[in-house]
């Protein structure tokens, strides 16, 4: 198996070794000198009509260019937000503001965010109904005709599910929705990362992302969206982002994602269900990791094979060799003094001790539902940098059971 390619940076983070890419990823040097570039020259407002916000407006819109054409999106496609969270609030309640108020439909298994955005709308006036899954975590196509029926509007499927690492079958949907002149979204941060869509043929009418989680700055993200497609602003002021989204662009943030996504390989959606990866060896590195850890006694898989998995991504219960649920977040603290950066569920949710709904959604009895662990892998490691993962996951099994 090939090793990582040299990319100019350690794979530790201090003394850790860094398995925790679906929450976030270590920039590329080159990230990081071009967003340095841009602040030494292009540190202007991109607003101001003088040279320097003309330089600054210049390097903007040179990075939009650039992020669209890889997307195969145009330019004005492209709304830059803070991130993900804010991307998918604006596709949804900016979308509930121009529709007449009806049914919004989300996955069991959405990240938080796009459950926080779908109670607003709850609070005015919408319904809202749960997609199930199944024991995998892969959305139900046997309910299709029910939930596109009438008096849906709205409907937003997460593409790559972060703490299970199910890919959903995204286009029927997409496609039924389009048929029916429902507004369609979803939220692909943790599947862009794996493979950069080509916008122009997706059935989708809105997409979210963040840099973060390809290897690009955090505090960037974009709505992708439709040339006519009615939206709602979210916040008034400057009129910035054709009056979407109003506040002075971060010129080096968008540099910053346009040099990252530049690295991601290109992914077919509409002939292949499952991303190519970070890079070619990925899947494979991710393969043999998790036969290893699977041999590992009181330690089982959880979520999707690996033909409809996220190609990074391996998601665990963590028992005892005799079959007693261990708490997973006691396992990440016991990994992380070991040197190995893990994560217990969904990273925007690992500060709580509380049951997963993702778990909960799947059918996983009550009390596996704090076990979870999650490694997920990127470009910067190699087979040879997992090698000792497995005795050191065995050895945090060992002491958590012995203090609990």
């Amino acid at each position: 198996m090939s090793s990582a390619p040299e990319l100019g940076l350690s794979v530790a983070v201090g003394s850790e070794l860094y398995l925790d890419a679906a929450a976030t990823t270590p920039p590329l040097p080159a990230v990081l000198d071009a967003m340095q570039s841009i602040q030494q020259r292009a540190w202007a407002n991109p607003s101001s009509l003088h040279g320097y916000g003309l330089l600054a407006a210049e390097a903007l819109e040179r990075a939009r260019f650039a992020i669209a054409t890889l997307l195969t999106a145009a330019p004005d496609d492209l709304i830059v937000t803070s991130g993900a969270t804010e991307s998918i609030h604006l596709a949804l309640l900016g979308s509930a503001a121009v529709l007449p108020a009806g049914r919004l439909v989300i996955s069991s298994v959405e990240h938080p965010a796009v459950n926080a955005a779908a109670q607003r709308l709850v609070g005015l006036g919408w319904e809202l109904e749960f997609w199930p899954v199944d024991a995998q975590g892969v959305i139900r196509l046997d309910q299709l005709k029910r939930l596109i029926a009438p008096p849906t509007q709205l409907v937003s499927l997460i593409w790559g599910q972060s703490e299970v690492g199910a890919l959903q079958p995204l286009l029927p949907i997409a496609h039924a929705c389009r048929q029916r002149g429902i507004r369609f979204h979803t939220d692909a941060t943790q599947l862009i990362p794996q493979g950069r869509v080509n916008w122009a043929d997706l059935p989708v009418d809105l997409l979210s992302f963040s840099a973060h989680k390809f290897q690009g700055p955090r505090g960037v993200g974009f709505l992708l969206t439709r040339d006519g497609l009615p939206l709602r602003a979210l916040q008034g002021g400057g009129g910035q982002e054709q009056g979407f989204r109003s506040g002075t662009e971060p010129v080096a943030l968008v540099a910053g994602c346009a040099e990252a996504m530049g690295s991601l390989p290109p992914f077919d959606a509409l002939n292949n269900r499952v991303p190519p990866g970070s890079c070619d060896w990925i899947r494979p590195c991710r393969d043999l990791l998790l036969e290893r850890l699977l041999a590992i006694p009181g330690v089982r898989a959880v979520g999707p094979n690996s033909a409809a998995r996220l190609p990074h991504h391996i998601s665990l219960l963590i028992g005892t060799p005799d079959g007693r649920p261990l708490s997973g977040r006691a396992v990440v603290r016991e990994l992380a003094r070991t040197g190995v950066a893990a994560s217990s569920g969904t990273a925007c949710r690992s500060g709580t001790s509380t049951d997963s709904a993702v778990l909960g959604a799947m059918q996983v009895p009550s009390i596996w539902r704090q076990s979870g662990l999650r490694f997920s892998l990127g470009s910067w490691l190699s087979d040879a940098d997992l090698g000792p993962v497995p005795q050191l996951l065995e050895r945090a099994i060992h002491h958590v059971q012995n203090d609990s």
